[in-house]
């Protein structure tokens, strides 16, 4: 990598906003992109040393396997199958999701019905004319996923364990999803709920035309991966995702803390003050490879909550 002079970092080919979206200047930002750049900042002292490849949920595993990726930062889900069968290691978890349905508010439960008894009514006025307020009145439904996701077996085992239907429309690339749902050609779409609702945000001409139902079917512990096999490499980019956890930490820390003015503030503010402007230090450290000796104890402890999660429910 040294040699190449750049990390080679997969991200979501679906664009997905708030994880790995292209502006409108061709940036890409997001969480996973942030990743991608701490991992860059602590290798070569210079975040924009990145080079991203969108990658659909089929490809992901393949390409971080056969190297032609260095990192999957890709709201990937961390599961024990993935982490012990594939040949990566998840180095962390930076958001925790669960999976969910988004329908049309037009779209009407079979024969008008109600939704079921003690069910989250989401759309007053939906439920009044027998809109769809629960995922349990989708039996019979016509529902969009991706293939290659934990997202897809999750979707069975929900409705056969409440003895409801559905029918399956298949696609890989996520825009062709998203085409297919916006078109009608499905009833529902289901994927994360960050996904539902950065999809109704910026992919739907109406936001309001579309409901994301209350039920959560799944517990998503998303983060990055790297191969199996490099320790070395591996504990740079789980120090890096740590330290810009605990960047984020120390910015809401600071944000708490009272604008300071030193020659007037009374001797506690003024303490306060000398912690913010040692925090201020930290973030902007934090960005790169020095954070992470700074950020040792706080850090472990998030590795500690993020390996209990490697027996979880299937996800993204």
């Amino acid at each position: 990598m040294q040699k190449k002079g750049f990390v080679q970092c997969g991200v979501n080919a679906g664009a997905v906003a708030g994880f790995s979206a292209p502006d409108s200047q061709g940036v890409w930002k997001g969480i996973d992109v942030d990743l991608c750049r701490a991992v860059a900042a602590a290798v070569f002292g210079d975040a924009n040393k990145v080079r991203y490849t969108g990658l659909t949920a089929q490809q992901r595993f393949t390409a971080l396997q056969s190297g032609e990726v260095d990192i999957l930062s890709r709201n990937t889900t961390w599961t024990i199958t993935r982490d012990t069968s594939l040949g990566l290691n998840f180095v962390g978890v930076n958001f925790y999701d669960g999976q969910g349905f988004m329908v049309p508010a037009k779209l009407r439960a079979p024969g008008g019905k109600p939704a079921p008894k003690g069910s989250k009514k989401t759309d007053a006025k939906a439920d009044a004319k027998g809109g769809i307020t629960s995922a349990k009145q989708l039996n019979g439904a016509t529902v969009c996923v991706q293939p290659g996701t934990t997202t897809e077996l999750n979707l069975s085992d929900y409705f056969r364990a409440n003895n409801m239907t559905f029918k399956p429309v298949v696609i890989e690339k996520l825009e062709e999803v998203l085409n297919a749902y916006f078109s009608g050609r499905c009833d529902v779409f289901t994927t994360d709920i960050s996904g539902l609702v950065s999809t109704r945000a910026s992919r739907a001409k109406n936001p309001a035309d579309h409901i994301i139902l209350p039920e959560v079917i799944s517990k998503e512990p998303l983060g990055p991966a790297v191969r199996h096999g490099d320790d070395r490499w591996f504990d740079i980019v789980k120090w890096s995702l740590f330290a810009t956890i605990e960047a984020e930490s120390s910015s809401r820390r600071r944000a708490r803390i009272p604008a300071c003015s030193a020659s007037s503030a009374p001797p506690a503010t003024s303490a306060r003050c000398s912690a913010s402007t040692t925090s201020g230090r930290s973030i902007s450290s934090s960005r790169s490879a020095t954070t992470a000796r700074a950020t040792t104890r706080t850090s472990s402890r998030s590795a500690s909550r993020a390996a209990s999660t490697t027996s979880g429910p299937r996800a993204a």
